[in-house]
Order: structure tokens, then sequence, then C-alpha cells
């Protein structure tokens, strides 16, 4: 049956600055400005953009569900890391190339370090570290 995820898709407003912005993250693709939709070649779940007015027809052409970016989905996207200091080098680059820091990073409840950012069409990023996580050989956190 279904126990895995292959795509998480972003519907974005402007592909082009996704694009870039994503790249400039670290994120890997062949795809090049003007590309029609984009996958990023991750270790782990891929990432795929998708300008979101298509995004929402290819859910229903007649009757697109309707666009509304302005208030918090319940959904987040993580990128764990291995170091406090990866934590904030990741946050001050978001910065610097067009995200917004929500969160600063910061020691946390549950006794982690982490903050959240947006990108620039608002979707929240959680980045986190925690000194007992552990990391299998693709880099993807291990949970058991």
């Amino acid at each position: 049956m279904m126990n895995r995820i292959n795509l998480i898709c972003l519907g974005v407003k402007d592909i082009n600055r996704s694009l870039e912005f994503y790249k400039s993250l670290g994120f890997q693709t062949t795809a090049n400005r003007g590309a029609p939709i984009v996958f990023f070649n991750n270790q782990g779940t891929k990432l795929e953009l998708y300008p979101i007015k298509y995004l929402a027809q290819d859910i229903n052409k007649n009757n697109p569900p309707v666009i509304n970016q302005t208030e918090f989905s319940g959904i987040t996207l993580a990128c764990n890391m291995k170091s406090k200091e990866e934590v904030d080098l990741l946050m001050s680059h978001v910065q610097e190339v067009g995200g917004f820091i929500i969160k600063d990073p910061q020691s946390t409840e549950w006794g982690g370090y982490g903050g959240y950012f947006q990108d620039p069409d608002g979707y929240y990023w959680e980045v986190a570290y925690g000194a007992s996580w552990e990391f299998d050989e693709n880099d993807m956190l291990v949970i058991d």
C-alpha cells in the first residue's frame, strides 16, 4: 500500500524567484529559469515547484480550490541539521537570499535548538538540531 512520500509540491507565485531561492539554499536541480516545473534532487523526498494556479487547476480544472496563502495551513516543512552552528548558518543565509525569519533560532522546550522561516511564497520551514539525533547514510534523520 502507501508508506512513503515521493514528492512534496509547493505551489508558487513566481517559479523563477522560487527556483533561485531554493538553489541558493543548496537544493540541486537541472532546471533553469523559464522551466514550467522544477524538481530538486534531494537526499530523500523530492521537492517540486509548480505554478500555484496550475496546481489548483490540476486538482479540479472546472472548479479549482481557492488560493489563499495568507493564513497558516497547518503544514510545515523541516530541515534537520547536525549542529547548532549549521542551524545558525542556514537561517542567516535564508535571510540574505530573500527568506523571512519568523522565529530566531533558540533552545526549544524539547531540548533541541531551532527556528522557523518563510520562503518567498509564505511556506513555513523549521530548521532544527537535536543532540541525540542520528542520521543515516543519506543524511536522513533516523526516527524509530
